[in-house]
């Protein structure tokens, strides 16, 4: 080692200090995905909109943080890590408390778009650093870290919005993110060292952008419009769906042929970062559909406020967090391929251990589900997230890191829209074979249509308003039971995603833990 290099390693900062202070700017950025989730009955009352208008609120954030994903590598290499993390979190913080001073809905979907393209770098360049700051074999320890950045914060997420909203107001989920936004600027100014620009900035890949920030908004309205606006029978998700499938298929010749294309479409196409790639899109799509489903679900059918069902997510948070440190040990001792597919069995069988759903449960059932899923979705998250840069050269360590993220978010907005989908249609499913048996020859209808009406004749009702009371609290009981019927639909379906993880983990190859990047096959 010459004089100069040993000087600059003896300078160079703690990895874990720079772990630490990456991880907790992720943090913010990723809890925005979630932390509004609970706030939008709040923020469709305050800035008096429809429901409707108010779910854009999530929307925007999320097309405009998949479109700058697909930037940051080059963005990362033209100016710098540093600098470009620095600019990306300022623009978070600035733009997180013009969303808190927002005065219509249009002015605040407008400080949404720029929050996501602030919050959109910020997550794959955070792993750039953590994978340059450590060496390979303690990779896994500082993936840990950021690990669990990435996957707590949405379950804290629902937890702190319903209880700001609750107690104070929607704004505050975007306000709080000032001060600790400028304090992590502060650090990363102090701790990070910087990369230096690299030549080719000029050769951005400008139309190929173009064409998959097209193709990614759109897929995104696809797929977060499409069960509201009842998908094809209307205009408006067909004129989107189009518009994803022409930029798609322009996409591919053009990407597959540029020699610095902004997407590179062969490592996806690898054995190795293309099994990472759809087991993170797996993974996205689980831990994003279930904390939006648990909460949705308790709010609806067991009637507990937004702050008492983010809680319930809560156990289930500092399980991962423990398990992060125990899994970023694990990685360098045992293949990657095992972790993953014991991870995939336990997330598996959480999501089966949902089916057994009933009206009489309570808060501790669904809160051990999501232990369950704490301990399965760290043995997945680390391992993949390590083996994705195995092979990868130095140089294309920001293009992995940003295909990485996008699959998740990608995964994640599929996972919402399938949960979605297959609760309204077995809704409707359940609902039609069970006013089946509400007829007028069926005598176990007849015996509950009498006794309830005796019930509400003896609170006093007419014999006209005890029937009609009678009919209506029947037709409830039916909704709620078929809502209950689709919930497990959706859980099973989950349950079968999670499964198929399990032989995607099978392609990955052999690799020993520390070693160096090989060329990609």
């Amino acid at each position: 080692m010459s004089v100069a290099e040993a000087r600059a390693t003896q300078h160079r900062p703690n990895p874990w200090l720079i772990a630490i202070v990456v991880a907790a700017a992720t943090f913010m950025e990723v809890l925005d995905t979630t932390i509004a989730n609970v706030a939008l009955p709040y923020v469709a009352g305050g800035m008096a909109v429809s429901a409707d208008e108010a779910t854009w609120v999530v929307t925007t954030y999320l097309v405009a943080n998949a479109v700058v994903l697909t930037a940051s590598s080059h963005l990362a290499k033209a100016l710098g890590r540093k600098r470009f993390f620095v600019i990306c979190l300022a623009l978070f913080t600035v733009s997180s408390l013009l969303c808190g001073l927002a005065w219509d809905i249009r002015s605040l979907l407008l400080f949404r778009v720029l929050q996501g393209l602030g919050g959109g770098g910020m997550v794959p360049v955070s792993q750039s650093i953590l994978a340059d700051a450590f060496p390979p074999d303690k990779r896994g320890q500082g993936f840990a870290l950021f690990g669990i950045a990435v996957v707590v914060a949405p379950v804290v997420g629902p937890t702190l919005g319903g209880w700001l909203s609750d107690n104070w107001s929607w704004r505050w989920c975007f306000l709080i993110n000032g001060p600790v936004g400028v304090f992590s600027i502060a650090l990363v100014m102090l701790v990070v060292a910087e990369t230096p620009a690299r030549e080719g900035a000029a050769s951005f890949d400008l139309f190929g952008f173009l064409l998959v920030s097209t193709f990614l908004s759109s897929l995104e309205v696809v797929l977060d419009r499409g069960q509201i606006d009842d998908w094809f029978a209307s205009s408006f998700i067909l004129f989107f769906a189009a518009v994803a499938a022409a930029s798609l298929v322009l996409m591919i010749p053009w990407e597959l042929s540029r020699e610095r294309p902004v997407i590179d479409l062969r490592m996806i196409l690898s054995r190795q970062f293309g099994a990472c790639f759809f087991v993170m899109m797996a993974i996205g799509a689980i831990l994003i559909s279930t904390t939006q489903l648990l909460p949705q679900l308790l709010q609806l059918n067991f009637g507990y406020t937004a702050m008492l069902a983010g809680l319930v997510l809560s156990p289930g948070g500092v399980v991962t967090m423990f398990m992060m440190l125990v899994v970023g040990r694990l990685t360098g001792r045992v293949r990657p391929k095992y972790l993953i597919m014991t991870g995939a069995a336990i997330v598996a069988l959480s999501m089966y251990n949902l089916t057994s759903l009933y009206g009489g449960l309570d808060f501790w059932f669904f809160a051990r589900s999501r232990i369950y899923i704490g301990v399965g979705l760290p043995l997945i998250f680390i391992p993949i997230t390590t083996a994705s840069y195995d092979g990868v050269t130095p140089g294309r360590i920001d293009q992995a890191s940003a295909l990485i993220n996008v699959a998740r978010n990608v995964g994640g907005s599929i996972g919402v829209s399938l949960a979605q989908n297959v609760l309204a249609h077995r809704e409707q499913f359940h609902m039609n074979r069970l006013s089946e048996t509400v007829t007028p020859s069926n005598v176990e209808y007849q015996e509950t249509l009498n006794r309830m009406i005796a019930y509400f004749l003896s609170l006093g009702s007419s014999a006209s308003d005890a029937r009609r009371q009678a009919t209506a609290w029947i037709g409830r009981q039916i909704h709620a039971q078929a809502s209950l019927l689709a919930y497990i639909d959706v859980f099973h379906t989950l349950m079968l995603l999670a499964a198929l993880v399990i032989p995607l983990a099978l392609i990955l190859r052999r690799a020993s833990p520390g070693a160096q990047p090989t060329a990609p096959h």
